[in-house]
């Protein structure tokens, strides 16, 4: 888990001294992006971290190891025609591609612009039996315990030459796979916890949320006996956290990630497999990104004026990265900011919902507890300015309070007593 903190050199370059004796101002910009401060949490809190970590999981040989070499500046991970050719975990920083970056770092005239980022993970293939430790089993669900969210890589594209764990390509055989043996995790564990309940004697001052545990329990016990995933079942925000502590493989948000041949991509509804994996995912509360591993490993090797060309000449717009973190954006409901100035201009992500204190409370608590007024103006509105100085002339800065729950896309000038 990315565990970086806002080192102490980087404080200047955020902070301009306003009139007063430890009053400080921060000038930023809210749009789609990634702190690296504090670790992600889905809890409405804030006390939340925004470093997120993604989990690339699926059967072995249906292109994880592939697609993470591809995605992943300098990765590494050993990609073969073989089961269980990746064993311990590989770890990447992924930047997420935001084109109004480098428009805001040009109209500040910043030295440099820094993306948000998503931390990467390539989790061990799994197969069945897993939760009664199969194939390395045990390694996965203890891998796949430490992450946000799940990108499941499902293999939609035919290739003899490329052996399936399972002898034929199947999407939903593959899917079924992988949820049942994190149901079974899952229904071990709820087990457990609820033998543990029943022995154990709660503190009045404990009684209320044990009650919330105890009934969430239950209901997910249900839903999982069902075949259906925890993150189907309906909870009140107490429930939720009651159970948060489980840490539930179910409970985690799921892409599918359908991998296709390069001469799917253009229109990879015509591709049978991707169509039932289209039609199994709202059935299982996910989300899908068509992607090709093949292509985007292609893509690595061209020079950067050389790849949009490729794309086009496939039949696609962008690389299918873009299209991947946009939907772990959206399952995530997360938002970006940024921090703009002449030394700088940076990325940061956010929940949707958040205020203006926590948003900045995502750079450093400090600037949270010290938090005064944001000065807001749309991106938009910024960008047809050209400067936040020529915003405030032209009328469309605002003085934004304490309650003010930030949109996608507002430039803000964050003023703190610190």
């Amino acid at each position: 888990m990315a565990r970086i903190t806002l080192c102490s050199q980087l404080l200047p370059s955020l902070l301009v001294p306003v009139r007063q004796r430890n009053h400080y101002q921060l000038m930023g910009v809210i749009g789609t992006g990634l702190s690296r401060g504090r670790r992600f949490s889905a809890a409405s809190s804030s006390k939340i971290s925004m470093s997120l970590k993604a989990g690339i999981v699926g059967l072995p040989n249906v292109g994880k190891s592939t697609l993470f070499n591809a995605v992943v500046e300098n990765g590494k991970a050993q990609a073969a025609n073989f089961p269980f050719c990746t064993i311990e975990p590989n770890v990447g920083i992924v930047a997420v591609p935001d084109p109004r970056l480098n428009v805001l770092s040009d109209l500040s005239k910043s030295q440099r612009a820094v993306p948000a980022s998503i931390e990467l993970v390539d989790i061990a293939g799994l197969v069945k039996g897993a939760s009664q430790g199969e194939g390395l089993g045990n390694k996965f669900l203890s891998n796949i315990r430490e992450v946000d969210s799940i990108l499941q890589v499902v293999r939609c594209f035919e290739d003899n030459d490329v052996v399936h764990v399972n002898g034929k390509v199947d999407p939903k055989a593959d899917i079924d796979v992988i949820n049942l043996e994190l149901i079974f995790s899952d229904l071990d564990q709820i087990e457990k916890r609820v033998d543990k309940l029943k022995k154990g004697k709660a503190k009045d001052s404990q009684t209320k949320i044990k009650e919330a545990e105890r009934s969430s329990l239950e209901k997910i016990q249900h839903a999982l006996l069902d075949g259906k995933p925890a993150r189907s079942v309906t909870l009140t925000d107490l429930e939720k956290d009651a159970v948060k502590h489980l840490c539930l493989l179910t409970m985690k948000p799921v892409i599918y990630v359908a991998n296709v041949a390069e001469s799917d991509l253009a229109e990879p509804g015509h591709n049978p497999h991707v169509k039932e994996v289209m039609n199994i995912a709202p059935e299982l509360q996910s989300g899908v990104v068509t992607i090709s591993a093949q292509v985007e490993s292609e893509l690595t090797e061209l020079p950067y004026e050389e790849r949009t060309e490729f794309l086009e000449s496939l039949g696609v717009s962008e690389s299918g990265l873009g299209n991947l973190i946009r939907a772990t954006y959206g399952i995530l409901g997360l938002r970006t900011y940024f921090t703009s100035g002449e030394k700088e201009t940076k990325a940061w992500t956010i929940l949707a919902g958040m205020t203006a204190p926590q948003a900045a409370g995502v750079i450093h608590s400090d600037f949270e507890k010290g938090f005064i007024r944001a000065e807001t103006v749309s991106y938009d509105d910024f960008v047809a300015a050209g400067s936040l100085a020529a915003a405030r002339e032209r009328g469309v800065l605002r003085s934004e309070g304490k309650e003010y729950i930030v949109q996608e896309g507002d430039v803000m000038l964050f003023r703190f007593n610190v």
